[in-house]
This record gives C-alpha cells, structure tokens and sequence, in this order.
C-alpha cells in the first residue's frame, strides 16, 4: 500500500487548535488519525516536541488503544464482528474469503489503499451474524459469493 507523505503544514493546524498540554495527546492523536486514516511516525515525533513529552509516552499511548493505529490502513475498514454469534456461524471463513478477494492478509490493507481488514470482538447486531461492517454501513449473512459485489458498490460509493 502506498504511504501518504507527510506534511507538517497540515500536522500544525491540528496541533495548534489545542495548548501545549499533555492531557490533549489522545485528542490530538485521534484528529491526526482522522487527516491520515493513521498516526505517521513523523506526526508523533512533531506531537511529542509540540507538548514536551517523550516519544516513547505517545507510542505506548497510540498502542494502547485499538482505536489508533500506527499502520495505514484503508480508505474503507472493513470490520468482521468474531463475537460468539459470528464465530459459530463462520466469521473466521469469511475473514479468509475477504482476504482471498482482496488480496489482502488479517489485519492488512489493499495495495490500492482502498480497503482494510480488522477483526473486532462484537458489534451487537447477532442476529445478522456472521457479520461484518464497511464504514457504518452493516452487512448480515455475508456469503464468499456475496463479497465481490459488496466490495464494487463500496468502491463506487454506491454502498447503503
């Protein structure tokens, strides 16, 4: 997948929208994943020297949770609930049909930048199961037949 190139004109607008504090780094963080759909090492290094932290207290912070990632990822994360629901009635079979058809591994993004893949615990919806979520958008009973058709309408932002 090819990296987006960082810029510092647009790491500075986010970082100056908030003081120089360290109890803003999550925040920060988050609105840098935003810009980027992942947190560049090169916006760590400009957000520790911005608030005067060491760099190791941003990693430990950005991989602590799940919902930062340090990697690139995707255009459109592709979710796959492996929730108790979903495992008993194939997710982890789909995740493989899903990489199979993008050509991707678990947890990896497509050489275009266009999707990624992430396994997550739940996402309520059991009844749909085996479940997965592209955007906001749920889509229940998923079948390996089903994918490539899924996958083009999200492509053409013809996704529900």
């Amino acid at each position: 997948m090819a990296v987006q190139t960082i810029s510092l004109k647009e790491i500075n607008p986010i970082l100056s929208a908030y003081p120089k504090d360290r109890r803003y780094a999550l925040a920060i963080m988050q609105d840098i994943q935003r810009r980027y759909n992942y947190i560049p090492r090169e916006a760590l290094e400009t957000l520790a020297d911005y608030i005067g932290i060491p760099l190791a207290d941003l990693y430990s912070m950005a991989t602590f949770y799940k919902a930062l990632s340090l990697k690139p990822k995707g255009k459109h994360i592709i979710k796959v609930c492996d929730g108790t629901a979903c495992h008993i009635r194939g997710s982890m079979n789909l995740v493989n049909s899903i990489c199979r058809t993008l050509g991707i591994d678990q947890d990896g993004a497509t050489e275009d930048g266009e999707f990624s893949l992430e396994l997550v615990n739940c996402v309520g919806a059991c009844a749909l199961a085996p479940v997965m979520v592209i955007d906001e958008a749920y889509y229940g009973g998923v079948t390996q037949e089903s994918l490539p058709k899924i996958f083009e309408a999200v492509r053409k932002g013809e996704a529900p």
